[in-house]
């Protein structure tokens, strides 16, 4: 009983570990295109990565670390020395990558060395799923860069007005945002709500025989006035207007990064929670939530000045184009409870949002950054796999812990 207690404390460690250096990895990279548009200084966008992707990993985690914690192999349920192995692999992979100022996707390494730690304790592949989550992964490149290039191109063509152009996405992104499913709002028949349900049946909205429908109508209103707010900054001065939009889209996204990342660090004990443990996901959550803070608060720094400046150096609204797919992407997949790589979905809307010229405040997109970084995301998957596998029977083999 105490070697299961000192394997559930070994893993629990190294779930902090993982979800200090997610913090500092993935959750740095929406900051960055307000940090390279000099929107932000680097150490306040460091500091607002810690307290909003913390918030956002409690408040949205729960559906990408059930994933990782059950889907991704058949047969078995993860054991704390299995969520050991999967867990010290990719938070040691992540790190050297960190270390070498290249973004290594969490998403992928993690993946990769839980799959890779639940063949080695006798699981199958969950091929449907892989299927699926890799389809949405090959889509997000494609996606995001035609997206990010298209709204680029909108916002720097001269001949659209930036009071016309700019609040009508930020309606847009106020809609998503009242619709948004979150764990500290109620819901009757679920266990999370969104602003837009929550204030339909605060005010009966379904009463006036819209049923559903008042729901969307909420929606479209939050939106509108979000609209109107933007409209109304642009109004007063186009400039701040501009530079508090690009701030309050990277507060939006870091929040859904957090949301999206920590179950890369908390779906692994998953079931250890469950079994050994006996507690709610949300503790399990809560400690991925500060995990996510200190590395953001700690370690962030680096990473943010990597993606800003050396991958594409992009203006306010540029970097508004590169939000807002990210943005709608990241929810796509935490809706789906699939993993995905914030690093991968900034950077290719960086590349899209990079690609667009007319502007003089643009140095163009490293294509050398760029492919040594595809290859990083490729070998990060691979070498996760066969390292975590390698690590489980060395730890298995090890007195007392077998």
């Amino acid at each position: 009983m105490s070697s299961v207690i000192g394997i559930v404390s070994v893993a629990l460690v190294a779930s902090l570990f993982m979800s200090f250096t997610v913090g500092a990895n993935s959750n740095s990279a929406p900051i960055a295109p307000a940090v390279g548009a000099n929107a932000l200084s680097t150490l306040r966008g460091a500091l607002l990565v810690g307290l909003v992707a913390g918030l956002g990993a409690i408040a949205q985690g729960g559906s990408i670390s059930e994933t990782i914690g059950h889907g991704l192999v058949t047969g078995v349920t993860i054991t704390p020395l299995a969520a050991t192995a999967t867990l010290l692999t990719a938070a040691t992979l992540i790190t050297i990558g960190n270390s070498r100022g290249y973004p290594i996707p969490s998403a992928f390494t993690v993946t990769g060395a839980a799959i890779g730690a639940g063949v080695a304790l006798g699981g199958g592949f969950a091929v449907v799923t892989y299927a699926r989550i890799l389809g949405f992964w090959f889509a997000i490149p494609v996606v995001e860069g035609v997206l990010a290039y298209g709204l680029a191109w909108l916002l720097l063509d001269e001949t659209v007005s930036d009071t016309l152009s700019i609040p009508l996405l930020a309606g847009g992104v106020g809609y998503t945002l009242a619709n948004v499913q979150l764990s500290f709002l109620p819901a009757p028949q679920s266990e999370q709500g969104s602003i837009a349900g929550v204030i339909t049946r605060q005010f009966n909205v379904a009463s006036i025989g819209l049923g559903e429908a008042g729901t969307v109508l909420v929606g479209v209103v939050l939106g509108l006035l979000t609209l109107a707010v933007v409209y109304w900054q642009l109004r007063r001065d186009v400039r701040t207007g501009i530079n508090r939009m690009l701030v309050a889209l990277a507060l939006v996204v870091v929040f859904t990064s957090g949301g999206s990342q920590v179950g890369l660090a908390t779906g692994p004990l998953e079931a250890v929670f469950e079994s050994s443990l006996g507690l709610p996901s949300l503790y399990l959550l809560a400690l991925g939530g500060l995990g996510i803070l200190l590395g953001g608060w700690f370690r962030s720094p680096r990473l943010i000045q990597a993606v800003a400046r050396e991958y594409a150096s992009l203006g306010p609204k540029r970097s508004i184009a590169a939000f807002i797919p990210a943005f709608l992407v990241a929810q796509a997949a935490i809706a789906l409870g699939y993993p995905i790589s914030f690093n991968k979905v900034m950077i290719s809307s960086i590349v899209g949002a990079g690609l667009v010229g007319g502007s003089s405040d643009s140095a163009g997109v490293s294509t050398t950054k760029t492919v040594y970084t595809v290859g990083a995301w490729v070998g990060s998957m691979v070498g996760g796999a066969v390292i975590s596998f390698a690590l489980y029977h060395t730890l298995a083999a090890l007195p007392g812990l077998g």
